[in-house]
């Protein structure tokens, strides 16, 4: 897939999820995971998606339009300790029932941060697209900080936790452009089946 562009198109705090016809990719997973910098990433735009060392930055849910034929949708990060408990249940509330409804969703890329075991609510976001059967594919990211022994270790602690082969993971890193193609294939599957 060649990514010819992409732009932002609308960001919702709520469920009024925006309605078009076109095929939904989305990402999820814990705050401060690299979600925005994954866009970026994907779409060859090093500022498409407002990146930031803090966490909980992505509040809503951020659509982006790429090749005017598809959308990239940024879910809310989870497992970020700073916001309201109460905030904490909206988020929840607006992603499972994002997740549950919508009619385009064609793949969830749960992503994950290759220094970082993965947590129980990772293992919940897995369990939880499994049973509702949204196909779902997991992204290592951030491979560039650590050597290639280091990595190869987290994925076996990787696979074993979440119950992988390590043919379910796509490892990328935005830094040196790893997985890009391996991920462009992948997304280009699922936004035409």
């Amino acid at each position: 897939m060649l990514i010819k562009s992409a732009e932002f198109l609308k960001s919702v705090a709520d469920t009024n999820f925006y309605q078009s016809n076109m095929s939904e990719i989305a990402l999820v997973g814990r705050s401060n995971v690299g979600k925005s910098s994954l866009i970026n990433f994907i779409t060859n735009r090093r500022k498409l998606a407002h990146t930031s060392s803090t966490p909980g930055k992505t509040r809503l849910i951020n659509y982006y339009l790429v090749n005017k034929s598809f959308l990239l949708v940024d879910l809310p990060g989870y497992g970020y300790a700073e916001v309201s408990k109460k905030e904490k249940t909206n988020w929840a509330e607006y992603l499972e029932t994002y997740l549950k409804t919508s009619q385009n969703l064609k793949c969830v890329y749960l992503l994950l941060d290759i220094r970082r075991t993965p947590t129980n609510q990772d293992e919940q976001m897995l369990q939880f697209l499994y049973y509702n059967r949204i196909p779902c594919k997991v992204i290592v990211t951030k491979i560039d900080t650590l050597s290639r022994s280091q990595v190869n270790n987290q994925l076996i602690i990787i696979c074993n936790k979440l119950g992988l082969n390590r043919e379910d993971i796509i490892i990328t890193s935005s830094a040196d452009k790893k997985g890009h193609k391996e991920l462009l294939e992948n997304i280009e599957h699922y936004v035409n089946s």
